[in-house]
């Protein structure tokens, strides 16, 4: 990203998250009179004010001279990939915002022909929207925390925010949630299978289905009855009902080694798939 800035100071140092195909920079900057930047972004830029101190605004203007004020918190601004604007500062001590930038290729192949291309080009310099303003908010949390929680949970949170940003209905063909052809399923279980201890993006699947992201999840289920990440859970479960069967290793070194956080991670999904506990499963297997 090209920038020029002046009259800002970064309070407490830029926090910042990277999910797949996005990056989300969360700032808190104090503003002196009259500080202003100037900036073109290679990738398209979600800007949603988290929160203004002061009594003036921060003003968002492109090319052709035209502001558009930001004075309360969940104020946004859409701005398309390689549109220059410039943003001002009048009568506010402090502004504290999220800068989501995306990879315009990544949003494409992640929702097919869902996506209407023309909507990524056309800028919204303000608007406000509720459904936004609360995923935003997620996102800037999960930024701010030390402990971040799984790269699903953000992706997730970007996957929603996306969808309502650009109005993304389901098409057709998700609607009848058509199944994968027998080729395909094979192509995406066995993949599952052979990695299912490994992190599994959507997009290996899709690429393996020749689909977009959308499209293999609801074809997967619709020929498994479970999505992708269901289908690897029950796969991890199996490996740890292997090793449960003839190993003498702990749960929590079993955890371990088939790809869950814990002992009681295990412990959950383990019963959701199985219908007991491990320690049941084991009792009634004749190990104790």
């Amino acid at each position: 990203m090209e920038s020029r800035i002046q009259g800002f100071s970064v309070i407490g140092g830029l926090k910042c998250h990277v999910w797949d195909g996005a990056v989300a920079d969360l700032w808190d900057v104090s503003c002196a009179d009259r500080a202003e930047g100037f900036y073109v972004s290679p990738d398209p830029r979600l800007f949603v004010a988290l929160d203004v101190d002061g009594d003036g605004a921060f003003f968002v203007e492109g090319a052709k001279g035209e502001a558009r004020r930001h004075d309360r918190a969940f104020s946004m601004a859409y701005i398309p990939a390689g549109v220059p604007i410039r943003g001002r500062v009048e009568g506010l001590r402090r502004i504290r915002h999220l800068d989501l930038h995306f990879d315009a290729e990544t949003l494409t192949r992640r929702f097919g022909r869902g996506l209407d291309g023309d909507a990524l080009h056309v800028s919204r310099f303000q608007f406000r929207d509720d459904r936004i303003a609360t995923l935003a908010g997620l996102i800037a949390a999960e930024c701010d925390t030390g402990q971040k929680l799984h790269d699903l949970y953000g992706e997730g949170l970007l996957n929603a925010l996306f969808a309502s940003l650009f109005q993304i209905d389901q098409p057709v063909a998700a609607r009848r949630r058509a199944p994968l052809s027998r080729r395909k399923l094979r192509l995406v279980t066995d993949y599952i299978d052979a990695h299912c201890l490994d992190r599994i993006r959507l997009a290996d699947l899709a690429a393996l289905a020749g689909l977009s992201e959308t499209a293999t999840s609801h074809a997967f289920k619709a020929a498994t009855g479970v999505p992708p990440h269901r289908w690897q859970m029950q796969a991890r479960v199996g490996r740890a009902q292997a090793m449960m069967a003839h190993d003498a290793a702990s749960l929590g070194d079993i955890a371990e080694a088939t790809g869950f956080f814990d002992q009681a991670h295990l412990t959950r999904v383990f019963k959701s798939v199985v219908g007991v506990t491990p320690g049941a499963w084991m009792k009634s297997a004749g190990r104790e």
